[in-house]
């Protein structure tokens, strides 16, 4: 290797390392924006038969402000207060539970104190001083504002960006070509298979809370959304308590229709709706699902969710490509 490319070798490795860490403080909105891209890609394809493609940009920016950031700010914002409420309710002792205390003593004949309980475990999560709030807050509303920024740029330049690409990736344009197709369709598996049915499944559990009275039904249904990713257990985590709750608080009817509409209804999406989307678009091992969102959620934060199981799957069709284009024969 000649001196000037190792150099020049040597400088991209120092640019690509900052660059990496620049974009690490924000990388949870990056992600976010590259996600909204995937799904706005066709929307910004029609409208530039119309506008140019900065105006159709700009106009999808705007709606997704309106449709996707503000009601995603309004639900996590809810959802937080709804937990910080419950748990100051519990730790100051609010939560009036001895109907389901002297129902479980009926059933079992044991005494138990669950408020007791409660409060020893609310006592471990300490909440950030105002300060830190107010920090998480500004980080939150600079990543939004960049998320936009991204999208309108992304959207505007993509198809330059995906010729730079092709140039610039030093492999021939048919393996880039197979590589883009296999990532189009494990992101197409993972939003359609799970996300999406996760989004379903996590509604419709949502529903059952709110008409059986069961109180915070706003942050239940988040935290049952979000285990709904995870196939077999899912939302049953939340509701199958939650109908337990019902019963041991005397209301046995609403217990039996909560747990029968989480078996039926919101078991129906994950049995039968998560394998045939899955199939259409993908075989994804389930496996894959549960490693890729776990793993992706330690690793990378909440948008873990979406691409963990997409850099599984990657490395798979990565794997595949490698072994066809230069493995043995």
């Amino acid at each position: 290797m000649d001196l000037p490319r190792a150099i020049l070798l040597l400088l991209a490795a120092a640019l690509l390392a900052l660059s990496v860490a620049l974009v690490l403080p924000f990388v949870q909105f990056f992600l976010l924006a590259v996600l909204l891209v995937y799904m706005l890609v066709p929307v910004q394809a029609r409208l530039e038969r119309r506008l140019e493609p900065r105006t159709a940009a700009a106009t999808i920016v705007a709606v997704a402000s309106v449709t996707v950031v503000l009601p995603l700010m309004y639900v996590g914002w809810t959802t937080v207060a709804d937990a910080v409420a419950i748990l100051e309710a519990i730790r100051e002792g609010d939560v009036s539970l001895p109907e389901i205390e002297g129902r479980i003593r009926e059933l079992t004949g044991m005494q138990v104190d669950l408020l007791g309980l409660l409060q020893s475990a609310a006592s471990n999560v300490q909440f950030d001083s105002v300060l830190g709030v107010f920090g998480t807050l500004t980080h939150v509303l600079l990543g939004l504002g960049l998320t936009l920024f991204l999208l309108f740029y992304f959207l505007k330049d993509r198809e330059a960006f995906v010729g730079w690409l092709y140039r610039t990736v030093p492999v021939n344009r048919g393996v880039q070509t197979r590589l883009y197709d296999e990532l189009n369709r494990i992101m197409k598996a993972v939003l359609l298979g799970h996300v999406l049915v996760a989004l379903l499944q996590g509604l419709l559990a949502g529903i059952g809370l709110f008409v059986t009275g069961i109180p915070n039904a706003t942050f239940w249904t988040v935290v049952m959304t979000v285990l709904s990713l995870l196939p077999v257990v899912g939302s049953f985590l939340v509701w199958g308590p939650a109908a337990v709750y019902l019963f041991v608080g005397g209301q046995p009817t609403a217990a039996v229709g909560l747990a029968l509409w989480g078996t039926v209804v919101v078991g129906v999406s994950d049995d039968y709706l998560r394998p045939v989307v899955v199939d259409r678009y993908a075989k994804v091992n389930p496996s894959v699902i549960i490693i890729g969102v776990l793993g992706g959620v330690y690793v990378i934060g909440f948008m873990g969710i979406f691409f963990g199981p997409v850099a599984i799957g990657m490395l798979r069709a990565t794997l595949d490509v490698f072994r066809e284009e230069f493995g043995p024969a």
